[in-house]
């Protein structure tokens, strides 16, 4: 071969060589370093357990990937299989397969924001959870009624509600329900501080029974304002050992949440809850007590106050009296006014 042939055969080879050359480097940058996130980026879910497999299935179930072919190149290449993390991530769009993948398997996750106040029963409660976290309602339930836990921790399986402080937490989506349940018992134990502890022993209450009394208040109280004023006419009337007649623990007992006016065929439920028929606090919560209530109980007003009713104007403010005489006249005012809109239940 001459030279001129020669130099062709080089140039062909080494053309052949760029092309396939490209070629590959095309590959790689588009399994490793082209973005493959669509203008839907979102979060990514990936349960406790998953494998490779899995792991695909939530991509795809996400419709956050331009190329599903890619992505599983490159998990298999950066061996994703043998370092699964499970947790929420948050996938944006410019993301690499190659920053996808480091980020599931560093466990590098978006943790759910938890805000609660004010829900009413366990069950409620445990549903919410399962809403945003990865454990179904059934597992939360399991923990906040196991009596062998609770019990550890200074509770029963009626008061435990009490430890919930209303708040907002950073939580990991996979936080299994044991440790959100110690998570919340460390929320717990930093809000009852020394100053509240001291408070509370004034009352001659448990942080627990001051927490009960609170979801009492919570449940009358429509302005945060009253609640000082409720709590100190409870406190009365635990002092004097009077019956609460508290009409929230009624329409708790009873379990209608619909009720707006109490009747004598909800007050002859047979139910601790009942404050009508049992004296003293009930055994546990008739809902989560927010802060603003707990602390109106600590700080109440130091008041007279034995009787209230909610106003006529259904403002939802209360009228308040000392006597059963003057509670009569406001009784009959709202009671006329309840009437006069056909409100019998």
């Amino acid at each position: 071969m001459n030279k001129k042939g020669i130099k062709k055969t080089i140039i062909i080879i080494a053309s052949v060589v760029l092309v396939i050359g490209a070629i590959i480097g095309f590959k790689f940058y588009t399994v490793y370093f082209a973005p493959n996130v669509t203008d839907d980026a979102g979060y990514v879910y990936i349960n406790t357990g998953s494998d490779l497999e899995d792991v695909y299935a939530a991509m795809a179930k996400s419709g956050t990937l331009k190329k599903m072919e890619t992505f599983q190149e490159a998990a298999k290449q950066m061996d994703l299989a043998l370092r699964i993390q499970p947790g929420r991530y948050r996938v944006k769009k410019g993301m690499t397969n190659r920053h996808i993948i480091n980020m599931i398997k560093s466990g590098n996750q978006e943790p759910v924001n938890l805000k609660f106040q004010n829900i009413r029963r366990k069950e409620d409660f445990a549903g919410y959870l399962a809403n945003k976290l990865e454990a179904d309602s059934l597992a939360f339930i399991k923990v906040l009624d196991s009596a062998a836990l609770v019990e550890k921790h200074g509770f029963t399986q009626e008061n435990i509600y009490t430890m919930f402080i209303p708040n907002t937490y950073e939580m990991y989506w996979n936080t299994n329900p044991e440790e959100f349940f110690h998570k919340m018992k460390a929320e717990y134990e930093k809000f009852w501080t020394a100053e509240r502890k001291e408070k509370a022993a004034a009352l001659n209450l448990t942080p627990v029974q001051v927490s009960v009394l609170a979801s009492i208040v919570d449940g009358e109280a429509i302005y945060d304002k009253e609640m000082p004023i409720i709590a100190g006419l409870y406190l009365n009337r635990l002092k004097r050992g009077i019956l609460l007649q508290a009409d929230p623990t009624v329409i708790f007992a009873n379990g209608d949440f619909t009720v707006k006016r109490v009747t004598y065929a909800l007050l002859k439920k047979d139910s601790k809850y009942n404050t009508y028929k049992y004296a003293g606090l009930p055994p546990g919560p008739i809902m989560m007590p927010s802060i603003a209530a707990v602390d109106a109980v600590l700080n109440k007003d130091d008041n007279n106050y034995l009787y209230m009713c909610a106003k006529e104007d259904f403002s939802g403010y209360h009228n308040f009296a000392e006597n059963r005489t003057q509670h009569e006249i406001n009784a009959k005012k709202y009671r006329d006014a309840l009437n006069q809109r056909k409100i019998f239940r």
